[in-house]
């Protein structure tokens, strides 16, 4: 359960403190020049460290690709790549082996497996998401050359959040703070939130918002390979993801049929709807229109105050904490959801050419 897609698939490896993260990307197509400037910058949005904001642990990220590529391009063969892992501080986790802290994987991991890796985690660490992004930069490359961008930022933290539709904003302003939200003004408050939370010891989740543009219509296999589902699918398997709705998901039960429907109309030979409350998507298949999304985040578990729990041996205990962690995931989150986005689009346009060729078409 470690592989993600069909068509473009990324199986991925590693450990939130072992001696790497890396992984293998098959179907990705021959000739695909690899801009490693880009896949570097990719990896620094969601790297840890980079701002006070996140997680003190100093890691460059740095990616080497092992295979799959000559002369800068791809050849058709697997992409493996690994990232290895610099800065491991197993000791933080210690006096925590042998506790299960609350709202983590250790309790169920132990009791799917009997076995588990303690430190930070293991394999049901965040930073396991290093694959993702990897996988999801060079979709993003692929999907350039078809006109598909995808951008995510911050919409929510706390109780601070956007109130308006992502049009309204200039999604270029993302990358000027360090919280990654296109308004500056809300973007300073989100800030201070996370750094009060900080200071007393706990934790904040949020909201992110994505936009897909430049889908063609057609994108989706339904019943069951719906896209939407399969976004959903993506999003979910995000560490700390509670929700996903995309158009206007729980926001459309306030509507009546007759408000809400997208009406359709003839934009110069091509038909288009006057408004997007079906967020790009109707019956699981994408009709040409912005595809947009939310992707809801918990608070993160580690908090660095007494928690009540149980040992192993199912005792009682309190846990105290240690270690290098988030206040807050969402900033650091942006590029994971959009590396996920990015992946399933790819997969789904891999799928419709697929159908393509076995309909007589090339």
């Amino acid at each position: 359960m470690n592989t993600f897609g069909t068509y473009y698939r990324l199986t991925s490896f590693g450990e939130s403190h072992g001696a790497a993260i890396g992984g293998v990307i098959d179907g990705c197509p021959a000739g695909v020049t690899l801009d490693m400037d880009f896949i570097r910058r990719e990896l620094s949005r969601r790297r840890p460290g980079q701002s006070a904001l996140t997680t003190p642990r100093n890691e460059t990220d740095t990616v080497e690709f092992l295979s799959g590529v000559y002369e800068g391009k791809t050849t058709g063969a697997p992409l493996g790549f690994i990232v290895q892992n610099k800065d491991q501080h197993p000791a933080d986790y210690d006096e925590m082996k042998n506790v299960f802290r609350p709202s983590h994987a250790d309790y169920t991991y132990q009791t799917k497996y009997g076995i588990r890796d303690p430190h930070g985690g293991g394999r049901s660490s965040a930073r396991t998401t290093i694959a993702q992004c990897v996988a999801g930069a060079v979709a993003k490359l692929i999907l350039r050359h078809g006109g598909v961008a995808i951008q995510a930022y911050t919409s929510q933290v706390g109780h601070i959040r956007l109130e308006g539709s992502y049009k309204e904003y200039d999604l270029n302003l993302t990358e000027s703070n360090a919280v990654r939200c296109p308004d500056v003004g809300k973007a300073a408050e989100m800030e201070a939130l996370i750094r009060e939370v900080k200071a007393d010891g706990d934790t904040v989740g949020g909201i992110i918002t994505c936009v897909i543009t430049g889908v063609p219509a057609g994108l989706g296999e339904p019943v069951f390979g719906k896209l939407h589902a399969a976004l959903g699918a993506a999003m979910l398997s995000i560490n700390a993801v509670k929700g996903f709705d995309y158009g206007d998901g729980f926001d459309g039960v306030f509507y009546r049929g007759s408000e809400h429907n997208d009406l359709f109309f003839n934009d110069n030979g091509k038909v288009s709807t006057r408004t997007n409350y079906s967020g790009g998507i109707q019956g699981g298949i994408s009709n040409g229109q912005d595809i947009y999304f939310r992707v809801a985040f918990k608070a993160v578990s580690t908090v660095l105050r007494p928690q009540a729990t149980v040992d192993t041996d199912y005792n009682e205990t309190i846990l105290e904490a240690k270690g290098r962690h988030d206040p807050c995931v969402l900033p650091r989150a942006v590029p994971i959801v959009e590396a996920m986005a990015a992946m399933t689009v790819l997969d789904y346009r891999l799928a419709a050419n697929a159908r393509s060729f076995s309909q007589g078409g090339v």
